[in-house]
């Protein structure tokens, strides 16, 4: 058995009189093997490291640190994470069965985020307001104070460092709990903080149940930001938690996003492109290429073309650890067991390739698929839109195709969901890729591409995909708040005669 960490606890190490909960078992989905055993921590716990942070806050260690000292730690922590790059690639693995071709690459992109807000502390600036009179308004930005972030087990270290990022560049104190499936390298991470330099107190990680520590975190008063990925109806839940303290919510949610290939589209690469956005991370992030959209004069040949393609993906599935290997499992069996109970719960469409769970040895390398979690790559055709597979997000390498004529047909098609965040557009007509993408009822919308993603470029969805936005300015500013300092730059004799609202003569006098 592979054993990462045989105990682990949360990084603070606080006193509690209550006993410890029951332990986490984090597991290789490629195996069933257990990996790691986790002491999550106790409900005194969780209320001691948020006042820790409180306390941390208060203090300015970290809050009231210049943006120079703050941009140097986000630096060097980017420095320690990618001199070890391979060893974070291999523990997500380990802990999610995506395979470590895509954990390399993924990883080997997460100091670009750290180096990104430790750029904007200095050459973000604050601004003159344009105030009226004799007044110089100038306005900066101060941290909210304690935030916490809930994150998932598709991407562990990705989505942390993409909110840890800014929410520690802003100032604030940050406590994080990740996914109870794939906790590691988060708490890896956190032992790189210290060493470049982060304060104790400042960034914690608290690894347990989303129904206790995340309930906990959401609602505790200290809290004025959370920041969750996760699906929709637990957004909604922790959004009426937040609400009620009046603190700043972001959340990125469900999503199905639908990939249009028009018949002008290049064939080959939209094959490619499609087949990357539905089979990436088995399907299993909240962009996923989920609803294929074809035009009708290309149908055809994009399908016999994509079928083979899916066909090679499935030949070549095997030991995540391989870097030859071309999909991983997905996190449990839990998650499988309902994905199965979709597919096969569909009363219309056809099936063309997949539709089961994956077992005996692979062609490629002869690992036991038997003893993981892996799904076969999985096509369906023609569902009807009131289809469980079309309405809902699935979360693994499943697609559903269909057939459109016109344009207009295929937007109303793309935009027929409950859910706003990614969509991909496969076309060589520039009009109309402008066009298209500027009826899509999406925050993100790709051209010839799809799941690109940059540290600066705006990340979230509309409708029940979530609010707010990562990346980018907007994400540094969602993570502080504004202070408009004005003042008063009369001299004391033309204050004495405006400024004096009850005074007895009747000179004009400025009011706001």
């Amino acid at each position: 058995m592979t054993r990462l960490v045989s105990r682990v606890g949360p990084r603070l190490h606080l006193k509690t009189s209550e006993p410890l909960s029951e332990r986490l078992f984090v597991r290789n989905p490629a195996t069933g093997e257990t990996i790691s055993s986790i002491e999550p921590p106790s409900s005194d716990a969780v209320d001691e490291a948020i006042e820790s942070a409180h306390r941390v806050y208060e203090s300015g260690v970290w809050s009231r640190a210049s943006p120079l000292a703050r941009s140097n730690v986000l630096s060097k922590l980017a420095q320690l994470l990618e001199d070890r790059i391979p060893e974070f690639a291999r523990i997500e693995t380990l802990q999610t069965g995506r395979v470590i071709r895509e954990m390399n690459a993924q990883i080997g992109r997460l100091p670009e985020w750290l180096r990104y807000y430790a750029a904007l502390l200095r050459t973000h600036q604050g601004f003159i307001a344009p105030t009226q009179g004799k007044l110089l308004n100038y306005v900066n930005r101060v941290p909210l104070g304690v935030v916490t972030q809930i994150t998932p087990f598709n991407h562990p270290l990705l989505i942390a460092v993409k909110k840890l990022a800014p929410a520690l560049a802003a100032g604030n104190s940050v406590l994080v709990k990740p996914s109870e499936l794939a906790p590691l390298s988060l708490l890896e991470f956190s032992k790189l903080a210290s060493a470049a330099g982060l304060p104790d107190g400042v960034f914690t990680v608290l690894p347990g149940r989303g129904h206790t520590t995340g309930t906990q975190l959401a609602s505790h008063p200290l809290v004025r930001k959370v920041d969750i990925t996760a699906g929709t109806q637990t957004g909604r839940s922790i959004g009426a938690m937040v609400g009620s303290n009046l603190a700043a919510f972001t959340a990125e949610l469900g999503g199905k996003a639908p990939v249009i290939v028009f018949n002008d589209a290049d064939l080959i690469s939209a094959v490619n492109g499609v087949a990357f956005a539905s089979f990436i991370a088995s399907g299993q992030t909240c962009v996923s290429g989920a609803r294929i959209l074809i035009q009708d004069k290309v149908y055809d040949s994009f399908m016999n073309a994509f079928l083979d393609k899916v066909r090679n993906i499935a030949q070549r599935i095997g030991n995540p650890l391989n870097p030859m290997s071309s999909m991983g499992t997905v996190i449990s069996e839990h998650h499988l067991g309902r994905i199965h109970r979709m597919v096969s719960s569909c009363n219309s469409g056809r099936v063309l390739i997949g539709g089961h769970r994956m077992s005996g040895t692979s062609p490629l390398d002869h690992f036991d698929l038997s003893r993981g979690c892996f799904y076969h790559p999985t096509v369906i055709e023609n569902v009807d839109v009131k289809e469980e597979v079309w309405e809902e997000e699935i979360f693994g390498p499943v697609v559903v195709v269909k057939k459109f004529r016109g344009e207009a047909e295929g937007v109303t098609l793309a935009n027929t969901s409950k859910y706003g965040l990614g969509a991909g557009i496969w076309t060589t007509n520039l009009s109309r890729a402008h066009r298209v993408a500027d009826s899509i009822q999406a925050g993100l919308v790709w051209i010839n591409t799809h799941h690109r993603n940059d540290p600066s470029s705006p990340w979230g969805g509309m409708k029940d995909s979530g609010i707010g936005r990562e990346n980018g300015i907007e994400a540094l500013e969602a993570y502080s708040q504004s202070k408009s300092v004005i003042v008063n730059t009369a001299t004391a004799d033309e204050s004495q005669m405006q400024d004096d609202w009850f005074g007895d003569t009747e000179n004009n006098r400025r009011y706001g």
